[in-house]
């Protein structure tokens, strides 16, 4: 069933591109027009920003370069009278403008229908009050919390709450305005800037150490439901889910908590009255089953984007079908083609995505992270394994840096253990590289878990990283094979069972050929390029690189992308 009287759809973008309001929104929103056009629906965009792919031509049928406030989007509904309107594809900015149109009366005056989530959704999500009642309503625990308008609540809360505390400004985006307080001082401070960003402040009991986990939730006009994704913070509670390495599927979780995680989020999202995609963010206590939902986004977010490029479902179309009326039965995955829209996506891989900070470029600026973003993009990385999709990951984010280990640029030595604790208990965008440095000089994976409370399953991958690291360095006399012993030779060296298995071991797990070549010391004899590359000539003369049949079945997969795939596992 579709709704046959929308032949008109405005779509509201995300606004003015800045830091933690970036291209997933330019993603989903394209997406979004894209699956109306599929429709035959006219689509009208409202979004300011040029240097994205939903203002391209063609993309929509008109765009109004206009702020996404609510007096410029009500002028242009006067003019283009809509028929219907969505909302949750242009992130908080998105959000915060439909609010306040169905606030004004502006919708109900032009007749235009809200596709997808019912406003009132949206406010039950976004109001931290309301949304804290809704969830009582069905006994699904929240973070203990008080909701305040002036100083003097805010004060008045933490005291009967207790200190440490958190501050969360509610229809803020990117975590703005909150952060951790020890004591009241701190309290002051953060409040004034809480309450620049929000007329509400909550005032929530510090949960500082629990896992963070998220899942993606699809549900239709027929409540059907389902569970996209989900995604564990290698991080922390207490780091924002932005700023942190993420992890897809969870790694830790046991199957008792998977499932009831997954089960609380359908809960949730049939109770509030989602329709389209919706993102459900926990706190799980590592030491038992112990939970509190941290907050619901009734929109596409970062998470959302991550997610649809992870698992090969695409979110954001599926949620616009969904808002003119189609059921989760009704539609095809437009990436797979052949599968339902309906069948959850299984994964046998593991998708690893690590945040990209730019604060070098800003003098004086604060590099410790927390409950507010300060990533400016990220990277996605897929591999067999967590190290594989780490290493893979690190490499990407434009930083110089080859992998967990083998980085000479300076940014992962710190001198002595009082600078590597604090930089481990204080965490800041280079924290990834003094767990390699702390690792690589003997900390234990119990010092590491008692300074940063990461999960030991994710310390004990890394110090795995770090422990063939180490073997290849034992193996540092092939460097000075290669450089005097006749190529015949020198492979009869390399064949042997303890060097060829420690070189596949290291391919495995997500070393590139520069990394190995370092390692070995080879950078000593011959340039960088160089080194990389011999190593590489090493491993297809030891066979040491995919199977022929792997590559072929990808490339009958994935025809368009045939060349690279070869060129790739090489």
């Amino acid at each position: 069933m579709t709704y046959d009287n929308i032949k008109k759809v405005l779509l509201l973008g995300s606004g003015a591109l800045k830091i933690g309001q970036a291209g997933e929104f330019d993603y989903s929103g394209s997406q979004a027009l894209k699956a109306l056009r599929e429709e035959g629906i006219e689509t009208v965009l409202v979004n300011p920003n040029v240097a994205t792919v939903q203002t391209s031509k063609g993309v929509a049928d008109k765009v109004y370069f206009q702020p996404v406030q609510a007096d410029f989007v009500e002028r242009i509904i006067e003019k283009e009278r809509p028929d219907g309107i969505l909302l949750s594809f242009g992130g908080q900015t998105a959000l915060n403008c439909g609010v306040q149109l169905y606030r004004n009366g502006v919708l109900e005056r032009y007749g235009v229908k809200v596709l997808g989530t019912p406003v009132q959704a949206i406010i039950d999500t976004e109001d931290r009050d309301l949304f804290v009642q809704r969830l009582d309503e069905i006994g699904v625990k929240t973070i203990k919390s008080e909701a305040c308008s002036t100083i003097s609540e805010v004060r008045k809360a933490a005291a009967n709450l207790g200190f440490p505390v958190i501050l969360r400004a509610a229809y803020a985006l990117g975590g703005l305005g909150s952060g951790f307080c020890d004591n009241e001082e701190e309290l002051l401070v953060q409040a004034e800037e809480a309450f620049s960003f929000s007329p509400q402040v909550l005032v929530e009991k510090s949960l500082k150490g629990w896992k963070e986990i998220e899942y993606e939730v699809v549900r239709d006009c027929y409540d059907n439901c389902i569970t996209v994704c989900n995604m564990e913070n290698l991080d922390p509670l207490g780091i924002h889910t932005g700023e942190s390495i993420v992890v897809a599927p969870s790694q830790t979780l046991s199957n008792a908590e998977y499932h009831k995680l997954r089960a609380l989020a359908i809960k949730i999202i049939r109770h509030i009255g989602i329709v389209g995609e919706c993102n459900v963010q926990y706190a799980l206590n590592p030491q038992s089953e112990d939970y509190r939902v941290i907050e619901v986004n009734a929109r596409l977010s970062r998470s959302s984007a991550l997610a649809s490029k992870a698992t090969g479902y695409p979110l954001a179309f599926v949620a616009a079908k969904l808002g003119l009326g189609y059921g989760l039965f009704e539609l095809n995955n437009s990436v797979t083609k052949t599968t339902s829209a309906f069948f959850e996506p299984a994964l046998d891989y593991v998708v690893c995505k690590i945040p990209r900070w730019d604060l070098t470029k800003f003098y004086g600026v604060k590099r410790q992270l927390g409950s507010s973003m300060k990533s400016v993009g990220e990277v996605m990385a897929i591999g067999r394994t967590f190290e594989e999709a780490l290493q893979k990951g690190l490499r990407m984010i434009g930083q110089g840096m080859h992998g967990f280990v083998e980085n000479r640029q300076g940014s992962d030595r710190h001198s002595g253990t009082d600078a590597i604790n604090e930089a481990l208990r204080a965490p800041t965008d280079m924290r990834v590289f003094v767990l390699s440095e702390a690792l690589r000089i003997g900390y234990s994976i119990e010092q590491i878990h008692h300074l940063t409370m990461i999960d030991r399953w994710f310390l004990q991958k890394m110090k795995h990283i770090v422990s063939i690291d180490q073997q290849l360095r034992q193996q540092s006399h092939i460097s000075v094979l290669a450089t005097f012993m006749e190529h015949t030779e020198l492979m009869e060296c390399l064949e042997a069972p303890e060097f060829s298995g420690l070189l596949r071991a290291a391919k495995v797990y997500g070393f590139s050929d520069f990394q190995i070549a370092r390692a070995l010391g080879l950078e000593a004899n011959m340039n960088m390029e160089k080194a990389g590359l011999l190593v590489r000539q090493w491993r297809e003369e030891l066979g040491i690189v995919p199977t022929v049949n792997q590559i072929d079945t990808l490339a009958a997969e994935y025809p368009a992308q045939t060349n690279y795939l070869y060129m790739s596992y090489l």
